[in-house]
């Protein structure tokens, strides 16, 4: 059993508290930015604001996996440079604590982050992606939500235009345009070929065959592009059918993120058919996500380290932050390097661990240093 001192503790309930503060800023900053972003896509669709919440609460997952190593990174920065800066440190090293010896509340608290990252990386964030694909193909099949929007244009499928003036709380579509030029798109027709109708009043019913909007006193004005020549008919009720605006396919094509990890390390015949990913990728994907919790535990240490490096200063430990920050940039470029190779490489699936590893080195070798440091400055003052 593993014995937690006194200031193991202490450290690591302000380690704790601080990535809370900060993850629960970043998270809001990220949700934000995407919240804006699905919802002016899906009011614009026609979308109530009950799917507009599930689909925030569905990228919650991906957003936090993105935010917990920066949180971690910052916390850990934040409360070492409050510590030193307050003397803490300065006396735990003072009565014999080497470096290592201070960084076990880190890496307690790296571990602890690591295993939140392994949760949602693996279990969490694959999940969600799954049920967002599956709502977002819902959506984009429900093509009356998609025309439930009055007064602009919106362009439901390809070579389609729909306008409606206003819709009565009774569902009554009033003022109608529609122009479609499907066939002049499709090849079918000559260029330029369109049909455009208007209707005073229109209705969407459903059918056996999907759903049909169903237009009252109105015309259909056909043009016809190789001569030219327009036709006008009137109509009194007229039906068009909205389903095959929309072209959707009986299965949708799953995506890398929605794959278990087993499955993508496997990255067997069908998996790489079912995705349209060949070896290497998956195996890449499949090690990144093992390797994506350890990047957590890195930033946390690298944060710790780095500072260890200075020495009490009341200007504070600026060049150390500063030097924090590059090292981790640096992994991360890494990490970017790696990634295009291992991805044109099955061979390589070893490079997703990479990054990790050179953080643990960096984090070991600043530690050394630290500790060096003070055992060759308590030798040059020790008295002759």
């Amino acid at each position: 059993m593993v014995r937690v001192s006194r200031f193991d503790r202490y450290m690591l309930s302000q380690l704790m508290m601080l990535f809370g503060f900060f993850a629960l800023v970043l998270v809001a900053v990220y949700w934000v930015n995407r919240a804006v972003q699905l919802f002016d896509r899906l009011i614009a669709d026609g979308q109530s604001a009950w799917t507009f919440l599930e689909f925030t609460a569905l990228t919650l997952p991906y957003v936090i996996r993105i935010v917990l190593p920066i949180a971690a990174f910052v916390a850990a920065l934040y409360v070492t440079n409050r510590l030193t800066g307050e003397s803490e440190l300065v006396v735990m090293r003072a009565t014999g604590f080497s470096p290592f010896r201070m960084a076990r509340p880190v890496l307690y608290f790296g571990l602890a982050v690591a295993l939140m990252m392994a949760i949602l990386v693996h279990f969490l964030v694959p999940a969600s992606r799954t049920q967002l694909a599956n709502r977002n193909d819902d959506i984009a099949a429900n093509v009356s939500a998609r025309l439930l929007s009055e007064g602009s244009f919106i362009h439901p499928g390809a070579g389609v235009t729909f306008f409606v003036r206003e819709i009565t709380p009774q569902g009554e579509l009033r003022q109608i345009f529609l122009s479609d030029a499907r066939r002049a798109r499709s090849g079918t027709a000559p260029a330029g070929t369109s049909t455009t109708y208007s209707a005073e009043r229109a209705l969407i019913v459903r059918s056996d065959s999907g759903p049909k909007l169903v237009m009252f006193d109105g015309m259909a004005q056909l043009y016809d592009g190789k001569s030219g020549r327009l036709t006008v008919t009137r109509f009194s009720d007229f039906s068009f059918d909205i389903g095959a605006l929309v072209s959707r396919t009986r299965e949708r094509a799953v995506k890398i993120e929605e794959l278990s990890t087993p499955a993508l390390i496997a990255a067997s015949d069908e998996t790489q058919a079912l995705v349209g990913a060949d070896r290497a990728v998956l195996l890449f994907e499949g090690h990144e996500r093992l390797a994506q919790p350890l990047m957590a535990l890195v930033a946390s240490l690298l944060a710790f380290a780095a500072l260890m490096t200075g020495e009490f200063s009341r200007l504070g430990l600026w060049r150390q932050i500063a030097a924090a920050t590059v090292c981790l940039i640096g992994v991360e470029l890494l990490s970017n390097m790696a990634t295009g190779l291992a991805r044109a490489n099955d061979a390589l699936w070893a490079l997703a661990y990479l990054p990790a590893v050179t953080g643990f080195a960096m984090a070991f070798l600043m530690l050394a240093y630290a500790g060096r440091t003070r055992r060759v400055r308590h030798v040059a003052e020790a008295p002759a």
